[in-house]
């Protein structure tokens, strides 16, 4: 990949304008809701888990499901088009996890999301039984496997009245008032602080949407969060007071998956109708739309760290990295099966497949780095990326319809783990699989064609 095509370009950007072809409006929680749900070719991630009569589009493996990403954060950048990227991490030469246990039969159903904490302490998972388990991380020292006692089940959520979709840490704050976010099928978001309660933070939920909430991504400060539904629209949420800033009439078809670029001045968004809109979140105006030739659904969407590019999840089986100030796609990745559900983080990026097998590759070469066979007996939904305590090694979680959540960790040779500790200290940064800000990396959410993947 050349300098100016790379996710972590060295050459400054140039200036460009805005560009913008859709409109926003602001809303009040009690004026206007979004509008009514027409109908869907896809379905819910937990909705598709439960047994139905007619078989899941979403789980057969000539279908079209959603994938999930994430992306790891390196330095402030100055808001609008004339930002000046962060110097580019080194990219890994060679990358293994190793299995270090599996919580077996963690949910009664289905496993449609896990995420770790931004300080990488506790691991939350989400399920289609419409609970969410919250486990506390042990600190890890080597690569060596761990009784599944170890990772102890701290509370069980419960309040939803349908299936978990999505899940999100508050990326702001002590690690005692971390807030989780969930979204569920049955159209609510709710917040909790799941250290200190087994109840909701408020007893009354986030409402507004009309179908099923699918998606979620807190902003960089934390007050502001914004969610993705089958309903078609984007809703910017005040974390604080609970009301809606704004609503998107942001598509035609359900929302994949929305995030906020690492400043929070801007937000993107993807659907099944095969656009990416990229929108202002202070005016609620669209400033572009990216849209593939071909246009094939997209499911799941991230920012880069620079905040040049977004990387796209499509169900032709394809992960796209776009350059949004030109709209044009400057990369395709290809190789996993990508027609439902998760993905996750930095200089690779980790995906998990329909077979259950779990992939790794370098993303300026699209090498494969790593491959865990039949990882999972059924679909992976979900994978995010975490790191030990001594910030040394990388941690992979990796969950799916089996009800099986697997805990990976980096195999990093002892004389490595010195070297690198070294380095880190003197220069002040961090394994380049992690992440240097001090509010953790951001994860990634389901996917399609990969099933999971992992932006590191």
């Amino acid at each position: 990949m050349d300098d100016d095509e790379s996710p972590y370009p060295l050459a400054k950007r140039r200036r460009t304008s805005s560009h913008g072809s859709a409109s926003s409006q602001s809303v009040e929680p009690s004026s206007q809701h979004a509008r009514p749900y027409a109908g869907s070719r896809s379905r819910s991630r937990s909705r598709s888990l439960q047994p139905s009569r007619r078989p899941s589009r979403s789980l057969s493996a000539s279908s079209a499901s959603t994938s999930a990403s994430a992306f790891s954060s390196h330095s402030r950048q100055q808001r609008n088009y004339t930002r000046s990227p962060s110097p580019s991490p080194p990219a890994p030469r060679t990358l293994k996890y190793v299995p270090l246990t599996t919580l077996s039969r963690a949910h009664a159903r289905g496993i449609t999301c896990a995420k770790f904490s931004p300080d990488y302490r506790l691991l939350a998972t989400g399920s289609a039984d419409a609970t969410i388990n919250i486990y506390v991380v042990p600190p890890l020292s080597s690569s060596r496997p761990v009784e599944p006692s170890a990772f102890k089940l701290l509370r069980t959520l419960r309040a939803h009245l349908a299936g978990i979709n999505a899940l999100a840490w508050s990326p702001s704050g002590p690690p005692t008032a971390y807030t989780l976010a969930s979204a569920s099928d049955d159209k609510s978001i709710l917040f909790w602080s799941p250290l200190s309660s087994d109840f909701p933070i408020s007893p009354s939920p986030l409402t507004g949407h009309s179908n099923y909430v699918y998606s979620l991504a807190f902003s960089p400060k934390g007050n502001m969060l914004v969610s993705g539904s089958f309903d078609e629209a984007v809703f910017l949420w005040d974390v604080r007071s609970g009301r809606i800033m704004r609503q998107l009439p942001a598509h035609s078809d359900p929302i994949g998956g929305v995030d906020f670029i690492h400043d929070g001045t801007m937000m993107c968004s993807c659907s099944t109708d095969g656009l990416i809109r990229i929108w202002d979140a202070g005016t609620g105006q669209c400033l572009r739309t990216l849209v593939d030739e071909d246009r094939k659904g997209v499911t799941s969407v991230r920012w880069s760290p620079n905040g040049r590019y977004v990387l796209g999840w499509t169900l032709d089986s394809c992960v796209r990295l776009w350059d949004y100030v030109s709209g044009r796609c400057v990369k395709t990745y290809m190789g996993h099966v990508n027609q439902e559900f998760s993905l996750g983080e930095y200089g690779f990026v980790v995906s998990g497949s329909e077979n259950g097998d779990i992939l790794a590759w370098d993303v300026s070469s699209k090498e494969l780095l790593w491959r865990a066979h039949t990882a999972h007996t059924d679909v992976v939904l979900s994978v995010d990326c975490g790191k030990t305590a001594d910030r040394v090694r990388g941690l992979l979680v990796s969950a799916g319809k089996d009800r099986d959540v697997r805990i990976w960790i980096e195999d990093v040779p002892e004389d490595k783990v010195k070297d690198f500790t070294l380095v880190a200290h003197h220069l002040g940064l961090q394994w380049p699989w992690m992440k240097s800000r001090s509010d953790g990396w951001k994860k990634k959410r389901a996917v399609d064609l990969i099933r999971v993947i992992e932006w590191s």
